[in-house]
């Protein structure tokens, strides 16, 4: 089964870099697929967001944010099975 994850970044972000590495290294152990979603296009998400991204969110819950971690990720993509 294909875990929908959701990954909402910016322009310009080292650390939305960094994540997106993550997640693909991830696609060899889980099956992903990622919408990637620019915070600055929409007010409402810029507002809830811009203080954390890069922001992992999986089955409506975010899983991860700021620094990327594979082992937390990793850990939560896995109890999700």
């Amino acid at each position: 089964m294909v875990k929908q994850i959701t990954l909402y970044t910016r322009q310009s972000c080292p650390l939305c870099d960094e994540m997106r590495l993550m997640l693909e290294l991830l696609k060899e152990d889980f099956p992903l697929a990622i919408e990637e979603v620019d915070i600055e296009i929409d007010d409402d998400i810029h507002e809830k967001y811009m203080l954390m991204i890069p922001v992992v969110e999986y089955k409506n819950q975010i899983i991860q944010y700021g620094n990327a971690d594979y082992v937390g990720l990793y850990e939560a993509l896995d109890e999700h099975v």
